[in-house]
């Protein structure tokens, strides 16, 4: 299949900022930059044409050096576009049986899902994106795969010192007994709450009613002293904040099931899903002086909506409609 053409990423990127925008989105992380996403960006940039900020992380060590050389790249364009950080993947998705397991799968006993790199390949890949200054995002689904990826964080961590941040995406499956490790080293735990409502019930098919328990769990995160980011995890999901939102104070789906919510132990409350979403996920990206919050000497982010979203019931807040968006102090869309 022959590669898009530069003025075919050039649309297809204007058609997905468009749709960002409309969602009331002013920020995102992209997970997985390759070097043609960058020279994509830079070129919107370049005319005028980057609305939303990007905090980058590089499909891989290779790409993050290509673009960053020997280290991160400032913001650039007044705080629209980072390249900051390395994704790398340590399992699949629960979906198709891909993540790793501690045990096998209830639904297929005889698999245990897939582990993408050895304990040492891990550390190597964390370890040369760490020595230049990278931050370090890895994707990890599966109880084993999270327990691979903190084991990795302990070692590492004795010798990258300082402010890191440690990222995992998604730490959907996580066994217990290992809660209380992403505190130890200011883990980012980076989750996505519409996962939580999209597959509880695939979740329970694949797991079985025992090992729910540190299953999508926002509050036991909070509890243990992780770092709590919240996002969509687009295309997967729809970039869609107040669908997010609403999912994570009350684990219901749109129709408002299960009634009480879906472990509802783990429940956040909608100021804290909110800072999750914000605040904290604009900390993930070391991005918190630039955005996140409207205070002194950040820059003016900010959406117009149809209705009070601190004050609306979960399924009025899902039907909010973004009026205009803002970003730097400037409208860059208006809903017609």
């Amino acid at each position: 299949v022959p590669q898009p053409l530069p003025k075919e990423r050039d649309a297809a990127f204007l058609t997905a900022q468009r749709i960002l925008l409309g969602y009331g989105v002013t920020a995102v992380a992209d997970m997985g930059t390759t070097l043609d996403d960058w020279l994509t960006y830079r070129r919107m940039a370049d005319i005028g044409g980057l609305r939303v900020r990007i905090m980058s992380y590089a499909m891989g060590v290779e790409t993050a050096s290509r673009i960053g050389g020997k280290g991160p790249t400032p913001w650039l364009y007044n705080d629209h576009l980072r390249m900051g950080g390395v994704k790398l993947y340590a399992d699949g998705a629960l979906g198709s049986r891909g993540a790793w397991l501690l045990k096998p799968y209830t639904d297929a006993p005889g698999q245990s899902g897939l582990g993408f790199l050895t304990d040492d390949q891990l550390q190597n890949q964390m370890s040369r994106a760490a020595m230049d200054g990278f931050q370090v995002a890895v994707h990890a689904i599966g109880d084993k795969a999270n327990r691979e990826v903190l084991d990795a964080i302990e070692v590492e961590s004795e010798t990258y010192t300082g402010d890191r941040r440690w990222r995992i995406e998604h730490a959907q499956i996580v066994d217990p007994t290992d809660l209380p490790r992403f505190g130890k080293f200011g883990t980012i735990a980076s989750m996505q709450p519409t996962h939580e409502t999209s597959d509880r019930t695939m979740a329970e098919a694949r797991l079985g009613p025992n090992r729910l328990a540190g299953a999508y769990a926002w509050k036991s995160m909070l509890t243990n002293g992780a770092k709590l980011a919240f996002g969509t995890d687009f295309p997967v999901e729809k970039p869609d904040p107040f669908a997010t939102w609403a999912a994570a104070f009350t684990r219901q789906d749109a129709d408002g099931q299960p009634q009480g919510g879906w472990q509802p132990q783990e429940l956040v409350t909608r100021e804290q899903a909110w800072w999750a979403m914000t605040g904290a996920a604009a900390y993930a990206g070391f991005a918190e002086k630039q955005f996140g919050a409207l205070a002194p000497g950040q820059r003016a982010d900010f959406i117009v909506v149809d209705r009070d979203p601190t004050m609306a019931s979960p399924t009025d807040l899902r039907a909010t409609k973004v009026s205009e968006t803002w970003i730097g102090g400037e409208k860059v869309w208006v809903r017609k």
